[in-house]
């Protein structure tokens, strides 16, 4: 086998982590999943980042990772988390890759969230091989973004933080948790996407749009009908590996 890095998905509601095999982006074996504390505080998530991490290798002894990522839903710059969205904002701030590092013992990379999605579908997934600018959006409980050019990342767009239309920020109103929360039908939903997707591409001139999030799983029957965006879009391939995929890649070549 080739080299293998663990990687490591930081949220709101779970903290996951599984081995990745970086040469083709698959999980090696299970993966672990712990709830995120509440409240979400840094030394809390610490504790149970380490407590994943020590039960993913207490599973695989034999495999031994070459390097450890991690996902935040923050942007990041530097190792420091910058924001904090569905966690205690004890994390602005916050020197984490550095407080990881701590908490496992092993030297951490850590980057956004969405980034790390994005970095998944281009190096395995639906954006992979395609060259121009490529725009990847999570839909869940909010909205994340990773822009690429020629497969080189853009880091923290966060899309998702734009005012549009008088929402401020947007995923307040795109997200798939503003759909659940007011009782939109797909089609109505659909709609506010497809104007969202249209602004996004009238300022970044996309040549490939890829859906994530929980709702990619209904792109086909649900949501490609009916966008008319301009350019292609796409569902993620990953879906809920992409963090933990994209963490491991993302540490591997940054080694």
């Amino acid at each position: 086998m080739s080299d293998v890095a663990l990687g490591i998905d930081i949220g709101g509601s779970g903290i996951k982590a599984a081995l990745v095999d970086v040469a083709n982006g698959a999980l090696v074996a299970e993966r672990v999943r712990l709830d995120t504390p509440q409240p979400a505080t840094p030394t809390a998530i610490a504790e149970t980042v380490a407590e994943v991490v020590r039960s993913v290798r207490a599973a695989e002894p034999d495999l031994v990772p070459t390097a450890f990522g991690a996902t935040f839903p923050a942007v990041v710059q530097g190792g420091v988390t910058m924001s904090a969205a569905n966690v205690d904002d004890a994390w602005i701030g916050d020197a984490a890759e550095a407080r990881l590092r701590e908490a496992i013992g092993e030297r951490v990379h850590l980057l956004n969230d969405a980034d790390a999605a994005g970095l998944a579908e281009v190096g395995f997934g639906a954006a992979r091989h395609v060259r121009g600018v490529v725009l990847v959006l999570t839909l869940g409980t909010g909205v994340g973004s990773a822009l690429f050019v020629d497969g080189v990342l853009v880091p923290n767009t966060e899309f998702g933080h734009l005012e549009f239309r008088g929402h401020a920020p947007v995923e307040r109103w795109v997200s798939d948790r503003a759909r659940r929360e007011e009782g939109l039908s797909w089609k109505h939903w659909t709609k506010r996407l497809d104007t969202y997707l249209r602004y996004l591409a009238g300022l970044f001139s996309p040549d490939l749009i890829v859906l994530g999030g929980g709702v990619s799983k209904r792109f086909d029957d649900k949501i490609a009908p009916r966008l008319d965006v301009g350019v292609p879009v796409t569902a993620a391939a990953l879906r809920n590996e992409a963090g933990i995929v994209g963490a491991a890649w993302q540490a591997h070549r940054m080694r």
